[in-house]
């Protein structure tokens, strides 16, 4: 999905994924994480139709939160 930009971090959709409002499977997509002036392209799991972009519990309070920490303290 991503040529030679760097992706900070990457979920595959799977086929057990499904957009509760659409009720159709979520698709691998490119999105971009931006906190303080830096942005982190990543690949995640989201709904064609509505957007919706699904983020994993262990990506929104295990790497995000350490990224805001490290960038918090600059």
């Amino acid at each position: 999905m991503t040529d030679s930009k760097k992706v900070y971090y990457t979920v595959e959709a799977g086929d057990n994924l499904i957009c509760r409002k659409c009720d159709i499977p979520l698709e691998e997509t490119e999105a971009v994480f931006e906190y303080l002036d830096n942005t982190f392209p990543v690949v995640l799991p989201a709904c064609p139709k509505c957007g919706f972009v699904y983020v994993p519990e262990d990506l929104a309070l295990g790497k995000v939160l350490s990224v805001e920490k490290v960038l918090e303290d600059k």
